[in-house]
């Protein structure tokens, strides 16, 4: 692919072809400037089949921002979009709207206001709301999507494996199984989700984090097709990182090659000074080996030597390589906590693909439009009710009770504030018979979700390290319920309607002639 070929496929023309056609009617039929408000949002948690998720982590908005403030429609981009003609020859877009693409084909006159990255995020809420003309919101849609669905699904990922793992070192080591370019995405969404490090080199600098890796069992099979061993290997590799050694020990036999001759380095390492890091298991039943490896650094004096566990592991994977430990210790002799907290995960495949739910239910959808000089919400009627979208301009509001814990996340008409409320009436989003009353007794504190981003193009935020946003998403899952995180069944989180809010959407419902 040429340079021209690759910003050609990246740039304003990453988009779906049904954006720009659509686009051109709405040129054509004199709508192309009209007003409007999208609204991002997904419409269930990742299912993993075995196992679902209770929640989802927030990702992937200042990339989508870096994106469109730098992205214009080029020469190059008419040229091609001139070239296209449609089943019987003729041009599917014409001069005129491609006179008015190429002069106004940018989105720097687009407002956002969206939820932060590294909050937690639940279905039917706005993540993300965009103001701006039609033709450019709608043509926005499919990059949108494509920047926020895949970060979300994976920081969601990575949070759920932090979790299994009892908050050990987490190592994203994906980047050889994600698709294409988009593995440096990946690896950004995992570092927000919950892992610690990545090994992909390039996206670790950027973000300022030192890039994490041990060495592959090629390394190993070199020194014995060279006619050597797999100890010269080990030992080559440790005079190389003194300071960094961890090995892998599973290319030929763990227990009866690659331990045994990682003890013999770690001792030689130990008589010139240093201290060895860590052996690496990936292969074989980990939780087995992992008791074993224990046993045998400990009674070698490395009490302190991670094991590090990697191949296909996910928060399943770990959470039954734990309960096999605990239940399998006692019987070796092993504390089983003391070998838990010296564990490290390599996952690779599992997190940077998302593995079981390869995709998010999100959607990008029209809510309201600017007449009159006020925002008048509009709606999209299902024969499913909880495909239906929230209508017009809202707030998103976060209710905690007296304890701190999230209780509920309330979505609000925008000319509403529950903070000055007597009491909150929550309503579910598509089943009337569902609702309930909170009195001010009820609730600790109310934090509005919801912040500016872009300002007609303007940015209007300041978007914080990634250290920060880390830090908030640990605040948030420290104030989430213990039952919405759990790895299997997890307890349903509340995403409610204010009454006002209900009542406008069922009023919008009828109008329109659909079912309430």
């Amino acid at each position: 692919m040429t340079e021209q070929e690759r910003r050609l496929c990246e740039g304003f023309l990453f988009t779906d072809q049904y954006q720009l056609t659509m686009a051109q009617l709405y040129y054509r039929r004199g709508l192309h400037e009209q007003l409007v408000q999208f609204d991002y949002f997904f419409r269930s948690y990742p299912d993993y089949g075995s196992h679902k998720a209770g929640y989802c982590i927030n990702a992937g908005l200042e990339w989508l921002v870096s994106w469109m403030l730098k992205t214009r429609i080029t020469k190059e981009d008419i040229a091609e979009l001139k070239s296209q003609t449609g089943p019987l020859g003729e041009r599917v877009f014409n001069d005129d709207f491609l006179d008015w693409l190429y002069e106004n084909g940018s989105f720097d006159r687009l407002s956002l206001r969206a939820i932060p990255e590294g909050r937690v995020v639940h279905p039917h809420e706005p993540v993300v709301s965009v103001q701006g003309s039609l033709a450019l919101c709608q043509i926005l849609e499919t990059s949108l999507l494509n920047h926020l669905n895949y970060q979300i699904l994976v920081a969601t990922k990575a949070s759920r494996i932090k979790a299994s793992a009892h908050g050990r070192p987490l190592l994203e080591f994906g980047l050889r199984r994600a698709q294409g370019t988009g593995g440096n995405a990946g690896s950004r969404a995992a570092l927000i989700g919950g892992a610690d490090f990545s090994s992909n080199v390039g996206v670790s600098h950027v973000l300022g984090y030192p890039p994490k890796g041990t060495h592959a069992h090629s390394m190993v099979q070199v020194f014995q097709g060279l006619g050597m061993s797999e100890l010269d290997a080990f030992r080559a590799y440790a005079e190389e990182y003194p300071d960094n050694c961890i090995l892998l020990v599973d290319t030929i036999d763990t227990l009866k090659s690659g331990l045994p001759n990682a003890l013999k380095v770690f001792e030689e390492l130990r008589s010139k000074g240093y201290k060895p890091r860590g052996v690496r298991l990936d292969s074989g039943d980990l939780a087995y080996l992992s008791l074993r490896a224990h046993k045998m650094l400990n009674e070698a004096g490395f009490d302190d030597v991670w094991i590090v566990l990697s191949n296909e592991l996910d928060e399943l994977v770990v959470w039954q390589i734990l309960e096999e430990i605990r239940r399998e210790a006692p019987r070796m002799g092993i504390d089983a906590d003391a070998l838990i907290n010296r564990l490290v995960y390599g996952v690779g495949t599992h997190l940077i693909t998302s593995w079981g739910s390869p995709a998010l239910s999100a959607a990008y959808k029209l809510t309201a439009v600017y007449q009159e000089h006020e925002w008048k919400p509009t709606i999209k009627v299902s024969e499913s009710l909880e495909k239906i979208p929230e209508p017009g301009f809202k707030n998103v509001w976060r209710i905690y009770n007296g304890r701190g814990t999230a209780t509920a996340d309330l979505l609000t008409c925008g000319d509403e504030d529950p903070a000055v409320m007597d009491s909150l009436y929550l309503q579910h989003p598509s089943d009337s018979g569902k609702h309930r009353m909170l009195e001010t007794s009820d609730i600790g504190d109310i934090q509005l979700l919801l912040v500016d981003v872009l300002n007609e193009g303007n940015v209007v935020y300041d978007f914080p390290d990634l250290e920060t946003i880390r830090r908030q998403r640990d605040n948030d899952l420290e104030r989430l319920d213990e039952g919405v995180k759990r790895i299997i069944n997890p307890h349903i989180y509340h995403v409610s309607l204010s009454e006002k809010l209900w009542n406008l959407k069922q009023y919008l419902i009828q109008k329109v002639g659909g079912k309430s």
